[in-house]
């Protein structure tokens, strides 16, 4: 497998795979993969984006992960700010990279491809914070949580409902720069 650099155009020709890709990674109904289509579609345009995806030998995708600077009147960023007190909204919203989405084939779960992912964004992310969110699960059994944690991540908000879903989410956030890690979390981005 091979980690790589994506630009938005190589974002938009996967799109198909991204969207299959994050369909099994969060368990979602077909309908709602149109609509997340259409966002993910969109986002390649915001400011700061920067993505990464993992590929297998033959060429198909086995992850993904994206992210942007987040700012007001962003969707995601105007309904986390709302939430937050000042204080919390200048340090963490202030000059913040969000992880969008991070996702790895079940079939691949397993093998580092999730921290190869985010080690990587961490590496290429503008900004003095980065926020993500993830649903609400136990971290001793979640990877998700697990890979977070081992990460720095803190709680920045937990049990949140964002509108038109029913599961509870937390937010979860780390400052920049990424201090250095392990051999095992190191990038290994190779550009296209």
């Amino acid at each position: 497998m091979r980690l790589v650099a994506w630009q938005p155009d190589d974002l938009l020709r996967r799109l198909d795979d991204v969207v299959a890709v994050y369909g099994e990674a969060m368990g979602y109904r077909q309908e709602l993969l149109q609509t997340r289509r259409g966002y993910i579609g969109a986002h390649v345009r915001r400011p700061g984006f920067r993505a990464v995806a993992t590929l297998t030998t033959d060429g198909r995708l086995a992850g993904f992960g994206y992210g942007y600077t987040s700012g007001p009147g962003q969707w995601w960023h105007d309904q986390v700010r709302s939430t937050l007190d000042e204080p919390a909204r200048q340090h963490w919203l202030g000059d913040c990279f969000e992880v969008v989405e991070l996702h790895v084939r079940p079939a691949a779960q397993g093998h580092g491809i999730g921290a190869r992912q985010l080690r990587a964004l961490l590496a290429m992310a503008d900004g003095k914070t980065v926020l993500l969110s993830t649903p609400e699960a136990d971290e001793q059994k979640s990877r998700a949580w697990r890979l977070y944690r081992r990460f720095d991540f803190v709680d920045v908000l937990r049990d949140f409902y964002f509108p038109g879903d029913e599961r509870a989410f937390a937010i979860l956030g780390r400052e920049l720069p990424v201090a250095d890690r392990p051999a095992e979390d190191a990038p290994g981005i190779v550009g296209i």
